[in-house]
Parts: structure tokens; sequence; C-alpha cells
């Protein structure tokens, strides 16, 4: 299986100017689908539309802010008339703030919660609009290890993620009758531009690598290979489903 039916997909990822969001959404524009991408970056998004056409010529971008729900309604609204239609929408956008739970901040937690799970929810929300009347659409949710296990000055992160977890089962089962499958992806952390600066800190690091069997990060690759697999045909008897791509983390 080469994800062939993938090919013509009309397709929604949040969060993919950069990282782990681009990778999917270049993975999908190279295996012929209709992508469109939002951030809150305008230049970044230029960019990796220009690379994304590359590959299929009906890429495009929404500037939106995943915190605000107008913004998201718009987003999800913008890309169903860009692209004729909605198939497959990946909630990837997400932030973390590092602090100890001393430390947390209201305007911090809000702003985790409000990116990570509210706007995630809200996105699914309106694109649920766009799928129910056609009784069809996936929605791949990128959520985290952390949504199953603690770590250190991770409070609100992994507060967030844990009902992000727990958004995609009550998605999936409200949503069966209407033929949407609702999933997500759980990666463990994840070597990109975006964590280089993360992980100058060895100690840090160190015991990241200690807490996973495979003895190494994750690639964006690692984490795309999952969402491809939950979007293609291969999947359609999968739902409220969530794959840990955490080279063995949660398995201790």
């Amino acid at each position: 299986m080469n994800f062939s039916d993938l090919n013509g997909k009309k397709v929604l990822v949040t969060g993919a100017s950069k990282g782990i969001g681009k990778d999917i959404a270049v993975a999908f524009a190279k295996l012929g689908a209709h992508v469109v991408i939002t951030g809150r970056n305008e230049e970044a998004l230029t960019e990796t539309v220009k690379e994304m056409k590359q590959f299929s010529s009906s890429c495009s971008y929404v500037k939106a802010n995943m915190k605000v729900v107008s913004e998201v309604y718009y987003m999800v609204d913008k890309s169903f008339e860009l692209m004729g239609g909605l198939d497959i929408v990946v909630n990837n956008a997400g932030i973390n703030i590092p602090k100890t739970a001393l430390e947390v901040t209201e305007e911090e937690w809000d702003s985790i919660i409000d990116t990570n799970l509210k706007g995630m929810f809200f996105c699914s929300q309106r694109s649920g609009k766009y799928m129910i009347p056609k009784k069809h659409g996936k929605i791949i949710n990128i959520v985290s290890q952390m949504g199953f296990v603690g770590y250190i000055k991770r409070a609100a992160y992994c507060s967030s993620k844990g009902g992000a977890v727990q958004l995609t089962k009550a998605l999936a089962v409200e949503w069966a009758s209407y033929n949407i499958k609702v999933n997500a992806v759980a990666p463990t952390f994840i070597e990109t531009e975006l964590t280089t600066d993360m992980f100058k800190d060895e100690e840090f690091y160190q015991d990241v690598l200690s807490r996973i069997p495979l003895g190494k990060l994750a690639q964006p690759s690692d984490v795309t290979g999952a969402v491809l697999y939950l979007a293609s045909d291969m999947a359609n008897f999968v739902t409220g489903e969530t794959i840990k791509v955490d080279g063995g983390w949660t398995a201790i």
C-alpha cells in the first residue's frame, strides 16, 4: 500500500508552517492531496506552501490563531471554500511553556489549554459541520505521550494533552454514526528545528533519552507515518484510538 487513496483528498493541517505539521502537510502534498495549512506566521506559511506546490499545485494557507474561536471558524470555513470540500483534518497546532507547577501563571495556563485543547475542539466542531452532512471524514489529533504520563515542568501541557486524548474518544463515539473517524497520534519528543534549543540542556536531553527504550528521539517522519495510516483507507475501521509514537516510553 502506497497511500494512493490519499490522492485528491482535501486536507487541512493546523500549525503546519514548521516542524511536525510541515512534515505532515508536505507528505500529503507529495501524495497528490489538496492541502491547506494554517498558523500565525505568514512568512513561514508562504515558504511552506511554496515547497508543497512543487508536488501539488492546489496548496494554500490561512492565517489563524487557534486561541481565538472566531478565527478557528474562519480558518475551517475558508479551507472548505478553497478546496471545495473537507475530507481530512489534522489538528496539529500546539504550544508548551515549560515551568514548574508553582511558577505557572493564569495567562500561561490559559494560553496552553486554549491552543492545545480548546482550539482543537472548536476546529473539530466546525469541521464536523461540513463532514456530518456527507457522512464522511477523518479527524486526526496530534496529542502527546504526556496525555498518558506525567513529567516535570509540564503540568499545563499534560493537562491539555490528556484532555485531547479524551476529546478524541468522545468525538469518535458521538460521530461514529456519521461515518466520521476521530483518532490521535501521541509522539514523544521530536527532533526538529523547534526543539534544538531545548536539547542544548544536556541533563534534560539525557533524561529524555533514558526514558525511551529505543534510545533516540523521534523524527517528524515517524509521526507523519502514523498520520498517513489513520488518514488512509487502511484505517477505515479505526476510531477513538491513539497511536503512541514514543519509542516505548509509555510501555514501561
